[in-house]
């Protein structure tokens, strides 16, 4: 068993690497995915992952985020050592401790807005009364506490993505990891996302957001540059773009035109 209060520590490195190395077989070939990546994440941080396609950037995150692991080198999360763990500990923190957005939203066709947020927690020991209000809450805090019992078709993309940030909310992660988030939205609706990630990030929250658009990085607090399995370039964002005040020069996009 996991011990929770590694994870609920306010303050401290909550991530960190160490010449992290990914190898994978396609057929006779070799292929490098990582080459020996070093990387110290702080809680409360904002960070954009950028790169090319083919550069690390996915199969980093799914190292980080216990989908896989890596070839050789050391992950600590919350300086708990992640290839030590078993299969049931990395599910363990997959489901309790990361919570994760894509740019599919991956929500339940047949399932309602509230349920799609309660998924998480199904695994879980809590009722199914605080269940639905944890549900509830999550998505009260991305603006769709009047969208509960909608369905996916009912939803316009951006709920869709407002939806899939609320389930990643739901369980109080350590981390937040968002793999191209906006790919699928417009203009208007991927800087509301990002208002969501700002405000929350303000709270505290550790995000780190893969994207190939500059635009949506300058989101963020910081900018780590992959190319080809490593670091080309780890720089603070000395000029943060405020969602809330682009949105004010963004013409608003009705929901249900959208839809």
């Amino acid at each position: 068993m996991i011990d929770s209060n590694n994870f609920s520590s306010s303050n401290g490195k909550l991530l960190k690497v160490e010449h992290l190395v990914k190898k994978y077989k396609l057929g006779e070939v070799e292929v490098h995915a990582l080459r020996g990546l070093s990387i110290e994440v702080e809680r409360g941080e904002f960070v954009a992952i950028m790169g090319a396609s083919g550069s690390g950037k996915s199969t980093f995150m799914n190292i980080i985020g216990c989908l896989d692991k890596p070839t050789s080198g050391l992950y600590l999360l919350s300086g708990i050592d992640v290839g030590k763990l078993s299969k049931d500990e990395l599910a363990e923190i997959r489901n309790r401790k990361v919570g994760f957005v894509f740019q599919g939203f991956n929500l339940l066709s047949r399932t309602s807005a509230i349920e799609n947020v309660e998924l998480p927690l199904l695994y879980s020991s809590v009722t199914s009364k605080i269940r639905r209000e944890k549900a509830l809450e999550s998505l009260n805090k991305v603006g769709l506490g009047d969208r509960i019992h909608h369905y996916p078709n009912q939803l316009s993309g951006g709920q869709q993505q407002r939806v899939a940030v609320a389930r990643a909310l739901v369980n109080n992660p350590a981390i937040i990891l968002a793999d191209e988030p906006t790919g699928n939205l417009d203009s208007r609706t991927s800087v509301e996302v990002m208002n969501i990630f700002q405000r929350l990030n303000n709270e505290n929250i550790t995000i780190i957001l893969v994207t190939h658009e500059p635009d949506i990085a300058r989101f963020a607090k910081r900018h780590i540059l992959f190319r080809d399995g490593k670091i080309k370039s780890d720089k603070v964002n000395k000029e943060i773009r405020e969602a809330s005040e682009v949105l004010k020069t963004i013409p608003l996009i009705d929901d249900e035109e959208e839809e």
